[in-house]
Order: C-alpha cells, then structure tokens, then sequence
C-alpha cells in the first residue's frame, strides 16, 4: 500500500515539474496574459468600471459579442477572462483551422455541459470574419436559444464580415491599438514580474531601448512581448559568453530585429521627425523626397503598417475631394501590404507614396470637418428639422414629422432647394471645395445648387 502511494507521489512529482517545465517553454506573450479584468492594461472604455463587459463580469449576466480590434489588443485574453471569471466552459474556435463539423463537436459538447453540469458554454471565434454564411449560419439557432455564448474576435469591420442575423444577436465592443506608454508599462510589468515574466533574473533595460520596442510594434502587445523576449535572449548569451552587462540596449533589440532601428531618444524624436518629413514631402508636391523618406523609415525599422496608415488618413486630409481615387490607392496599398508582406508589399507603398505626393492637394474635408465640430460644441445639441425626421408611425405623422419634405428625385437634377441644418444654423456653409482637380467639378455643381437655394430663401 505505501508503495503504491509513493509511486503516486512520484508520478505527481513528475507531472508537476513536467508541467513547470512546460510553462516555461510557452512564449512570454501567453505566459503575461492577464488572468483577471483588473490585470487587464489600457482598454479603459470597453473594459474599465461601469463597462458593460465589466458589470456583465460583476453580476454574472455574459452576452453574446464581438470584439473589434487589430492584432495583439487583447481579444482573446479578454475572452479568457470573461470565462474565467464566470466559471463558464471555454470553447476556443479557429476560424482559419475550423469548420461545420467541428461546430457540430462544439454545440454537443456545450449541450452535455448544460445539461449534465450545469454550466454554460462560451464559444469564442478568433478570426470570425473568416467563416463563410454557412458556417455562421450553424451557430445562429444555439446563440439565440442561449446554449452558447458567442465571443468572436476580428481585425476586420464586422459590418461587412459577419451576417446581419448573427450580428444584431451581438454587441460590437471596439477595442484600439495599445498605446505606446500603456505599451511601456506593460513591457515592464514582463521585465519585473518573477512568476510569469522575466523577473529575478538580475535584467536591466534601458528606457531608450523600451521606446523603441513599443514605437515599432505599432499597439500590438504579442510583438512587443516577442520583442522583449528575444533580447532576453540574445543579452542571456552575451552573459554566458562572458559580457558583465545585464541590461537590454537599444543594441540587443536592433539584434533581436535584425535590423537597425531609427535612433530614437527618449522621447522618440527621430521617428517623429522621419514621418513628419514624409508627410510634408507628400503635402508639398515631391514624390523624390517622399521616397526617400519612405525608404529611410522602412529600412531602419518602422513598421510598414503605421506608415500606411499615415497615407491613408493624409488622403483624406491632404488629398481629399480633389482626387477622390487617393483614398482607394492608400486603401488598396494597405491591404496589399498586408497580403504580401515585405519586402514585396514596400512597393506598393511606394507606389501610393508617389501617387499621394502628385495628386492636386485639398485640405477643404479636413476644414470642413473641423469647423462643423466646432459649431457642435458651440451650439449643442440642436434639433433635427421637422420635415426631415423619420415618421414611421402614425403619431409621429400626426405631430408632424417628415411633413412638408421634398424628396429629391421628384425634381429636375435630383436637386430641390431646402434646408437639411437645424434651424440655428439655416445657410451655414462648412464644405468649400477649391478649383484644384475633381474639387473644380463639386465646385461648379455646389455653386449652382446654392445659388438656387439662396434665390428661394
């Protein structure tokens, strides 16, 4: 009988270094998830208190949703927690990996749990925007009958990528990219951290060499973690070769990368300077400055990513109406960029670069914009003329909504001269186009239609 319970306490002993020994081998980024909301590092509006994940936590009421944001925000951790902390079984979902049939394994399984234990069920998808209809249409009936919890997760708009019956059964949470001091933090928490992370193992950093790491990886938290790890790495082999130095430098992340990185200071001047050359390049006309500037931030680090995202937005700001195409060029580059990688996607970069830096310039959207915010916050919340509110019952007929309202294809162009601003601000102009590319054409046609509106009046 003691034998046999010695050979059991061995066997636990064996089981339980194994396991040990396996945690230590996962990478840095799972071993830091955070295991609790409270753990949880930026995210304050969709996670922090008086959320409504955080008051579905508290009182043990999860609903189905779906969670929106780019890679290494937090999505699937924040799945895991959601379940932890509400004792539900956790059924995790490759939507790459996965289909109908798996979903079939899934849904009877979550049945005998429900009816055996009497536990629920979560289902979270990574990567729903991948399931095809039919494979979304499987899970439809059990997320309504409540036999599943559906937790999905998606970089992609899911206005566009999950089907209309799934999506009004969910609640959208929108997460954002980490920010780069929420990122700082995080890295440290990992370098401190001795059960976890890489804490007592008498490393050092340098606050340069942390900046860097969290400006590159772009608000991704798993590529930080990466970063992080592997210059532990390479500083741990620099200490057994006999080097008495124990901090990570701006050295062993450009190592870790394998690139140099820009010579960022404290506080990140150069990769500022770098992308404000750029813009202006890109603003003044000079698309032999804009990709050399392009050039100089892609080889030495930038992530290719944030970059094309700048253009993005600088098409709309800089660009705008004069060439409306920009903004699908930058678009098209962006997501050619994600397809390809590099070095084969920095060219389609270069391409929207040059294609930005010759387009006629117009910053008349982005003005625009800027003052009809403007004259929000000065006038509130004013509000909506009578004749253009939605009348779908009959009582809001009866008090008068959408009385009087002209509907435009009744009249010659499409076009009948009303007033569609609150009556504060009747004839308020915002939107002036200049004569510069296709802003000459809106040009001509706005003056036209408010020259006739202004005959009404």
């Amino acid at each position: 009988m003691t034998g046999n319970t010695d050979d059991t306490r061995t066997r636990d002993l064996f089981e339980h270094q194994g396991k040990q020994a396996a945690d230590r081998e996962r990478p840095l980024a799972d071993r830091m998830r955070p295991q609790r909301l409270d753990q949880f590092i930026g995210q304050e509006k969709a996670v922090g208190p008086g959320s409504l994940i955080a008051s579905a936590i508290k009182n043990d009421r999860i609903f189905s949703m779906i969670l929106w944001g780019p890679p290494g925000c937090g999505k699937t951790t924040l799945a895991r927690i959601v379940a932890d902390q509400t004792q539900c079984h956790f059924a995790h979902f490759s939507a790459v990996l996965s289909g109908v049939k798996d979903i079939r394994n899934v849904i009877d399984i979550a049945h005998e749990k429900r009816n055996f234990h009497g536990m629920r069920t979560i289902l979270f998808v990574d990567e729903i925007h991948r399931f095809n209809k039919a494979q979304q249409d499987a899970f439809l009936h059990h997320v309504e009958t409540g036999l599943i919890t559906l937790i999905g997760a998606t970089t992609e708009n899911p206005s566009f990528e999950v089907i209309p019956a799934l999506l009004s059964r969910c609640q959208v949470i929108t997460l954002s990219a980490m920010t780069e001091p929420d990122m700082i933090i995080l890295l440290k928490r990992a370098l401190s951290d001795t059960e976890n992370g890489l804490g007592g193992r008498g490393l050092d950093y340098s606050n340069e060499a942390l900046a860097h790491i969290a400006a590159l990886s772009d608000g991704d938290a798993r590529a930080a973690l990466n970063i992080l790890e592997i210059s532990a790495v390479h500083l741990s082999q620099k200490a057994i070769a006999g080097s008495p130095k124990m901090e990570i430098s701006l050295a062993d992340v450009e190592t870790a990368l394998q690139r140099k990185a820009l010579s960022y200071d404290k506080s990140g001047e150069e990769h500022y300077n770098l992308i404000s050359a750029f813009h202006k390049s890109l603003r003044g006309s000079d698309p032999d400055a804009a990709l050399y500037w392009l050039g100089r931030m892609l080889s030495s680090g930038e992530n290719p990513l944030y970059v094309a995202r700048r253009m993005v937005r600088f098409a709309s700001e800089d660009v705008g109406n004069a060439d409306p195409a920009a903004l699908t060029v930058t678009m098209a580059a962006m997501e050619a960029y994600r397809f390809l990688g590099s070095p084969e996607g920095d060219l389609c970069l270069a391409q929207a670069a040059a294609y930005l830096a010759t387009a006629p310039k117009s910053n008349s959207i982005y003005m625009a914009y800027g003052e009809a915010l403007q004259s929000i916050r000065q006038t509130g919340t004013l509000p909506v003329p009578m004749h253009i509110r939605n009348a779908p019952t009959k009582l809001m007929k009866d008090l008068g909504y959408g009385q009087n309202y002209k509907y435009a294809h009744d009249y010659k162009d499409a076009f009948v001269p009303q007033n569609h601003l609150p009556d504060k601000l009747q004839n308020r102009i915002f939107y002036t186009p200049t004569s510069r590319g296709y802003e000459k054409t809106i040009k001509e046609r706005l003056d036209r239609w408010r020259a006739l509106k202004k005959s009404e009046d």
